[in-house]
């Protein structure tokens, strides 16, 4: 058999291959779910199509762009497709939101790598562990976030929506006001904010009088905040420390927490920090994206996006602790489809700006947050993640 003759066989080899196996795991897969239809270009050019019907046109499309991207397929690893997409082995054309929603039509059994989040917190101390894993995600340049947040907040946690057509910053204005009516604030008042960001609710509280200390574990955090707060000559005071460890002469009036408490999951000495750190009858409001089991995330995502300890909120062991506590719940809002109107702004923006992200930090991180941002709305579109917001306040001690 001649060179030519050679490649072609094993051409038709890996076409067959791949053919089989994502046909016999599609009717496997959509057995007892609706059937998602979608085609593959494989890496010879040749195009297979699962499911797809007269009135079911394929809603995406995978791209084979080399060997790589092949094997990456075949293999049916949840893990390796991402990798291979992030490396631009993979592409995926049409509706990227509904490709990540069959996610787990991909495999993600890989027990080393899932044991691997704890070892590291073991022998670098649970702050310091969380101070390295935070600045993972959070110490990229200010620059790059601003590229999807809202642009008159910055804020990096779900609006409120009044519908689904509103305008992301009309959303997270309303979020920073219930924020404020659910703690009570008022002029004056000193109110401790768990994790900074990018100044949006320290900025909001304090053009209305409030005293903001705001505390963060990124050192890209810190930097941009202080240069804000100096710029906008607004009094803020920002530390850079983790809240299990922070301490303050004075008790403060309330505290916020948005989108921090994934990323502390020792719920009981979170809770003890509170209540070390405000006066009794003072509120904290907080808000979380959760799932039913604590850490039932995708290996990519533990690797690439939110490395070590953070988990999503698990409610009902939040609320079994904090019956444990010298807190009382005031309330508690389910924000799943906020936080779906939120992901799928934020993944539109990040689209819209494709040019300008790839050229200042390259395709990788573009394409990792575009992993991101799709599938976290895709999950919550899905139910497969779900929100909360809800209100504490720290009982007083009895009189008699």
């Amino acid at each position: 058999m001649d060179v030519e003759s050679t490649k072609s066989a094993h051409s038709r080899t890996r076409r067959r291959g791949l053919a089989d196996v994502f046909g016999r795991r599609y009717d496997e897969y959509f057995r007892n779910r609706t059937p998602m239809p979608f085609e593959v270009i494989a890496r010879d050019g040749a195009t297979h199509a699962f499911g797809v019907t007269g009135a079911d046109p394929a809603r995406f499309t995978l791209v084979v762009r080399d060997d790589a991207g092949q094997r990456a397929l075949v293999s049916l690893d949840q893990l390796q497709v991402a990798l291979a997409y992030l490396g631009g082995h993979l592409d995926v054309e049409g509706d990227l939101a509904a490709a990540l929603s069959m996610r787990k039509f991909f495999s993600d059994l890989h027990p080393v790598a899932f044991l691997g989040r704890w070892t590291p917190a073991l022998w670098q101390g649970r702050t310091g562990h969380d101070r390295r894993t935070i600045s993972h995600h959070y110490d990229l340049d200010s620059d790059f976030f601003l590229t999807f947040l809202d642009t008159r907040h910055r804020c990096y946690t779900q609006g409120v929506f009044a519908g689904n057509d509103e305008p992301l910053e009309d959303a997270i204005t309303r979020k920073l006001d219930l924020a404020l009516d659910a703690i009570g604030a008022k002029p004056g008042d000193r109110v401790l904010e768990v994790g900074g960001g990018w100044g949006a609710f320290a900025e909001h509280a304090a053009r209305r009088g409030v005293d903001v200390t705001t505390v963060t574990l990124a050192a890209e955090s810190e930097r941009y905040l202080k240069d804000l707060f100096d710029r906008e000559r607004l009094p803020v005071t920002v530390v850079r420390e983790h809240i299990l460890r922070y301490a303050s002469e004075r008790p403060y009036d309330a505290i916020v927490n948005m989108g921090v408490t994934e990323h502390l999951p020792d719920y009981a000495a979170t809770l003890r920090a509170y209540a070390r750190l405000l006066r009794p009858g003072g509120r904290v409001y907080l808000d979380a994206l959760a799932m039913r089991r604590k850490h039932h995330v995708s290996t990519f995502f533990k690797q690439h996006v939110y490395p070590g300890r953070s988990a999503p909120l698990l409610l009902h062991s939040y609320l079994r602790q904090v019956a444990r506590s010298p807190f009382e719940l005031l309330n508690v809002q389910d924000d799943r489809h906020n936080y779906y109107l939120t992901c799928r702004a934020w993944a539109q923006r990040l689209d819209a700006r494709r040019e300008e992200i790839t050229a200042r930090w390259g395709e990788e991180l573009y394409r990792r947050f575009r992993i991101f941002l799709w599938g976290s709305a895709s999950g919550f579109d899905s139910r497969l993640v779900q929100a909360y917001r809800w209100t504490l306040r720290r009982v007083p001690p009895a009189t008699t």
